[in-house]
C-alpha cells in the first residue's frame, strides 16, 4: 500500500522554505507520495497559519493527521533532532580533518607522499589558519568567549582581538618557513598562555565554559580540544627552533 502525505510549505518568488525543502526531502526518502501543496504568497501563509492554529511552516500530514513542522517530522520517521544548545566537537573535528587532508595533499603533491615531515608541519600551520579563521568570522562573538578564562586577556582586555590574528599570522609563517624569527616567539607566547589558562579554568578551577576556540557561536566545551590547541602551537613552535 502506498503511503501518502500532505505537505504544505512556502514557495514563493522571492523566499523558498529550507525546511520546507528538507521535508519533502525526508518524506520521499521515506517512500511517501507526497502532495506537495506550494503557500506561493504572504497572505497564503498567515491564512494558513490561522486556518490549522500553527505558528510556523512547513507542515506536514498523513492520514487526516497533523505531524507538524520538519523537527516534528523528524520524531515521527524515528529519526534523531539536532539539540542547537548541545555540546558538540563536530567543528574542532571537520577543521582538524580537513587540516590533514590539505597538508596530505600538498605533501604529495610536492614529494609525491602523503606522510611527511613537511606534511606534518603544515597540518599544523593550517589548522592554525583554520582556527584562526573561524574566530575572525565573529570576533566580538570570540573575545566575550574568551575573556572568561584568558589570564593575559583579563590583564589587556585588547589581546583577546589580537589573539586570532596572533594565530593565523603565526600559522602562515610556519606554513611558508619564512620569518621564523617571528612566528617562533608568537606561537610559543600566545600558546604557552593559552594553554596554562585552560589548565587554570578547567583542571584547577572547575568551571563550565564554552571554549572560544572555534568562534564565538560554538557549543564547544572548553578543556581538551582548547588545550591541544595550544600545546600543538608549542610544539610547533619549539619543533621550528630545534631544526633551525
Amino acid at each position: 500500500m502506498t503511503k501518502t502525505a500532505t505537505l504544505y510549505r512556502m514557495v514563493m518568488p522571492d523566499h523558498v522554505c529550507p525546511f520546507g525543502r528538507r521535508a519533502l526531502d525526508l518524506l520521499q526518502r521515506h517512500g511517501y507520495a507526497v502532495d506537495d501543496r506550494h503557500l506561493t504568497t504572504r497572505d497564503a501563509v498567515d491564512a494558513f497559519k490561522v486556518e490549522h492554529g500553527v505558528k510556523t511552516t512547513p507542515q506536514t500530514f498523513i492520514d487526516g493527521r497533523r505531524i507538524g513542522g520538519h523537527d516534528d517530522l523528524r520524531r515521527f520517521l524515528g529519526l534523531k533532532v539536532r539539540d542547537p544548545k548541545a555540546t558538540t566537537y563536530a567543528p574542532v573535528a571537520a577543521i582538524f580533518g580537513m587540516a590533514a587532508a590539505i597538508a596530505g595533499a600538498a605533501s604529495f603533491s610536492a614529494f609525491g607522499a602523503v606522510f611527511t615531515t613537511r606534511a606534518g608541519e603544515w597540518f599544523v600551520g593550517i589548522a592554525m589558519c583554520l582556527l584562526s579563521l573561524q574566530k575572525l568570522r565573529d570576533l566580538d562573538g570570540f573575545a566575550n568567549g574568551f575573556l572568561n578564562y584568558d589570564l593575559l586577556a583579563q590583564r589587556v582586555v585588547r589581546y583577546a582581538w589580537v589573539y586570532p590574528w596572533a594565530e593565523g599570522l603565526a600559522g602562515v609563517l610556519m606554513i611558508a618557513g619564512a620569518l621564523l624569527w617571528v612566528a617562533i616567539p608568537v606561537a610559543l607566547v600566545i600558546g604557552t598562555i593559552g594553554a596554562v589558562s585552560v589548565v587554570k579554568a578547567v583542571y584547577i578551577e572547575k568551571r563550565s565554559l564554552k571554549c572560544a576556540c572555534v568562534g564565538g557561536n560554538s557549543n564547544v566545551p572548553l578543556g581538551f580540544v582548547s588545550l591541544l590547541e595550544n600545546v600543538l602551537m608549542v610544539a610547533m613552535a619549539l619543533w621550528m627552533l630545534a631544526r633551525g
